[in-house]
């Protein structure tokens, strides 16, 4: 029987939540600023509360885990204590990353699941993800919680808390596609940096054939070696040193809760997310030909016409991890990625972001190859391309100044400019033989704007293009400064 919202009592216990911490894809904030014990509580009533209208079910179950963050055990508890008295049968899986948490949600033929984890950001922070029955929770979703606790909207039941470790079936689940027993030796240095993948990470390297090198597994949440975030250059440097100190042949790195992957070669050349799609789609693309494949709007070119030229339909899509899984459902994409390192398999995986599943497919696929990861790079097309460059803006702004541009260019183009231009997400311009790419930031108040052209004649063209656009709404930067790189 379809069970009924009964609201709740209007005093100091159930006032509203800071809405700050209501994001796009998740919620974050800052704890015993924004985020407290208290909130937890009401976010977990709130959200089991949903489940229970969306499933039909009195006592939905719903899985719970954590990572290593010095609040999330509070956090937690407090969490799932709300789905408890919302009537959830809530199944904690406890200390892991956050695709352990996604896997549970499967594994247990759970209704939903909801992850405590700050991810990469600083050690002060946390928040929550949330999927379910297999579907993203985000955006909408995720302002109706705020919404049910404002408006006090809430579920009243009976339920339970139950331990339910789901660690040694996730690391039988990461293992089972490694097929590449027989073939060549590698050698591996793998860095969680003390993020909640870290005992994940020292299984896999006991388990999986060759020799491999573990860094950083302790499960930290001040994250004493580095921050945990494998898109910053500087945070993979320890990495890069062992992989050359130990002539390995790769070395991994993830995000604070695992979903992310970061990879350097033998010569300690960093590959980023597109790239390494590019590798993963080939070999994708061998053994399902035709396949759908996705990846966000950032990436490179080279991804796309890559995808093409090997038979695949590319899909370029709206950026954001969530984003990317509601259109791979509805595609019934293969594989997807993006820039910043989350790598989607659903080929003969579950389709969620899994860092150390991706890291799996990365070895097995290096293992089975006559190539190394350092020649795959280097065959890559020569193309320069600006980092990731974020501008400060006022929030209010923000998406007026992206629209402002994409009106302008649209109309340029309208009047025989050679732009090829792209609205799946913000403003991405191809003009000769480079691309540029102006966005709102869904998660800060920022500008997103990247270049890649093969020379950089091109690449200076096109920063001009931008820098001119951005002051025409007001927005005077100097991308001069900005250093490119190869590849």
């Amino acid at each position: 029987m379809k069970p009924k919202s009964a609201p709740l009592t209007r005093d100091d216990t159930f006032s509203a939540i800071d809405e700050t911490i209501l994001r796009a894809y998740d919620i974050r904030g800052i704890y015993q600023q924004t985020l407290d014990k208290k909130t937890a509580f009401l976010i977990g009533k709130a959200f089991a509360t949903l489940i229970a209208e969306r499933s039909g079910l009195d006592h939905p179950i719903i899985v719970t885990a954590r990572d290593g963050r010095l609040s999330s055990p509070s956090l937690s508890q407090a969490l799932k204590e709300g789905m408890a008295s919302a009537g959830a049968y809530v199944r904690d899986a406890g200390l892991g990353p956050t695709p352990m948490l996604y896997f549970g949600v499967y594994h247990l033929n759970a209704a939903a699941g909801i992850m405590v984890t700050g991810s990469h950001n600083p050690p002060t922070h946390n928040g929550f993800k949330m999927t379910v029955a297999h579907q993203p929770f985000y955006g909408e979703d995720i302002l109706e919680i705020g919404g049910r606790i404002k408006a006090g909207t809430l579920r009243d039941g009976v339920g339970s808390i139950t331990e339910s470790p789901l660690f040694e079936a996730y690391i039988s689940r990461l293992l089972k596609d490694y097929a590449a027993e027989g073939t060549k030796s590698l050698t591996v240095v793998w860095d969680p940096g003390n993020g909640a993948a870290g005992d994940v990470v020292t299984q896999l390297a006991q388990r999986l054939p060759g020799k491999h090198i573990t860094l950083n597994t302790t499960i930290d949440g001040t994250f004493p070696a580095h921050h945990p975030d494998p898109t910053i250059p500087a945070n993979l440097v320890q990495l890069i040193d062992a992989v050359k100190a130990h002539k390995a042949d790769v070395g991994v790195a993830f995000d604070g809760d695992g979903d992310r992957l970061g990879a350097v070669d033998a010569d300690g050349n960093i590959l980023w997310g597109d790239q390494l799609m590019v590798f993963f789609s080939r070999d994708v693309l061998r053994r399902v030909p035709g396949a759908c494949i996705i990846a966000d709007v950032k990436a490179s070119q080279t991804l796309f016409d890559d995808i093409t030229a090997h038979g695949g339909r590319a899909i370029m899509w709206k950026t954001g991890h969530s984003l990317i899984k509601a259109k791979m459902i509805e595609e019934k994409a293969a594989i997807a990625g993006e820039m910043s390192g989350h790598l989607f398999f659903a080929d003969i995986y579950y389709g969620f972001d899994d860092g150390l599943y991706s890291a799996v497919r990365l070895l097995e696929m290096l293992a089975r190859s006559e190539q190394t990861l350092a020649q795959m790079r280097a065959s890559l097309p020569e193309v320069m391309n600006t980092p990731e460059i974020r501008i400060d803006v006022p929030a209010e702004r923000k998406f007026a100044i992206v629209e402002e541009i994409r009106q302008r260019v649209v109309a340029e183009a309208a009047d025989g400019k050679p732009y090829d231009v792209n609205e799946v997400d913000g403003v991405r311009v191809r003009y000769g033989n480079g691309w540029w790419l102006a966005r709102a930031s869904n998660t800060q108040a920022a500008l997103i704007v990247r270049c890649e052209a093969q020379d950089a004649s091109t690449l200076a063209t096109l920063k001009m293009m931008v820098k001119v656009q951005l002051s025409a709404s007001g927005i005077d930067v100097d991308l001069d400064h900005v250093t490119a790189s190869g590849h």
